[in-house]
């Protein structure tokens, strides 16, 4: 199966650029993966879809400000040349304060370079990881986390080119455990309230952990989607959550996950008689079509990348030429793509 089989031409002005005012007045395009049949809905209109014995699996992780700003110091001395100023991405934790990052300009961060990023915090590069990034040490004094908070940036994807006034909607209503560079941006529609409906129709709501790495937004650049090797990202699923899913599969529920991210989970620690079992680790399941799915009926999704590895998940999780037909009516009805777009519902 060939990457360009995933191509589409989407207008720059359908990127939306900035969240809406509302989480939950965006626009649900419904596909009926068994026959093809869409549907133009409100967001609000995802409780028309769901049953009580139903249950609704959400990533609850939360994105961290993983952007840094330092200068290279050299033998502890720190001008105040502009040529020494660097950026620090946070990609991957290590434990001991070890951290895999990517570097800008990467030349400013041979091994044996020291960053500092203020009184408070530095980092000491160790090594250049296979990827080209750095596997550095940081050197703090206090709560690392709270540092991060006070000096980091939280970064938004390559194609939002506008800053956002408050970057807690760049994260869900229900984020709670820190270590995603990057949002599970379907679950960005829900509000409390629109939560509190679903579970007032009876059905459960479950957490589960994905930390979204930076290899989301990396294009696949082989040729052959089977050549393709898929990043990997830590998850963690609590026992108490998978005896939720499990006593709802049983009683005749389906599986509603939020996003590819939780899907990924699921599809990790589910077993062929379609139970899921509780675990944490590093997943780097590639999930394209020909997969035969184990755990999830329903998937909520938004609007992804050309030729990405999400892309090519929603199109195993229906069929291509349905998705294919999906995406050129939804750049048709002028929907709102990406990160801060419009959502989809495949049932």
């Amino acid at each position: 199966m060939r990457v360009d089989d995933f191509n589409f031409v989407l207008p720059d002005k359908l990127i939306a650029q900035t969240p809406l005012e509302h989480r939950d007045h965006s626009r649900l395009l419904v596909v009926h993966k068994d026959t093809g049949v869409l549907e133009d809905r409100s967001f609000p209109a995802i409780t028309d879809y769901l049953r009580p014995s139903d249950v609704l699996v959400l990533n609850d992780t939360r994105v961290i400000p993983a952007r840094l700003y330092g200068q290279n110091c050299r033998s502890g001395q720190c001008g105040s040349q502009k040529s020494g100023l660097v950026e620090v991405f946070l990609l991957r934790p290590f434990g001991h304060g070890q951290w895999e990052v990517l570097v800008k300009p990467g030349k400013k961060a041979r091994p044996g370079a020291n960053i500092v990023f203020s009184p408070l915090l530095s980092c000491h590069v160790i090594d250049v990881t296979p990827s080209g990034g750095r596997l550095v040490e940081f050197e703090f004094s206090g709560d690392f986390d709270a540092i991060l908070e006070t000096l980091g940036e939280t970064p938004l994807p390559p194609y939002i080119h506008e800053k956002i006034a408050d970057p807690e909607r760049y994260q869900t209503v229900y984020s709670k455990h820190s270590g995603s560079v990057a949002a599970p941006t379907a679950g960005l529609h829900f509000t409390p309230e629109l939560l509190s409906s679903i579970e007032a129709l009876g059905v459960a709501i479950v957490p589960l952990t994905l930390h979204v790495g930076l290899g989301t937004f990396r294009p696949v650049k082989v040729d052959r989607v089977e050549d393709h090797i898929m990043h990997e990202e830590y998850y963690a699923l609590t026992e108490a959550s998978a005896e939720t899913i499990n006593g709802r599969l049983r009683s005749g529920g389906r599986v509603f996950a939020v996003g590819t991210t939780s899907v990924r989970v699921l599809e990790t620690l589910g077993d062929e008689n379609g139970q899921v079992h509780a675990g944490s680790g590093w997943t780097n399941i590639f999930i394209y079509p020909g997969y035969r799915f184990k755990v999830v009926d329903c998937l909520l999704t938004n609007f992804h990348l050309p030729k990405s590895s999400l892309l090519m998940l929603v199109s195993a999780f229906a069929d291509v030429r349905t998705i294919q037909e999906a995406y050129e009516h939804a750049i048709l009805e002028r929907y709102r793509f990406f990160s801060f777009g419009d959502g989809m519902l495949l049932v």
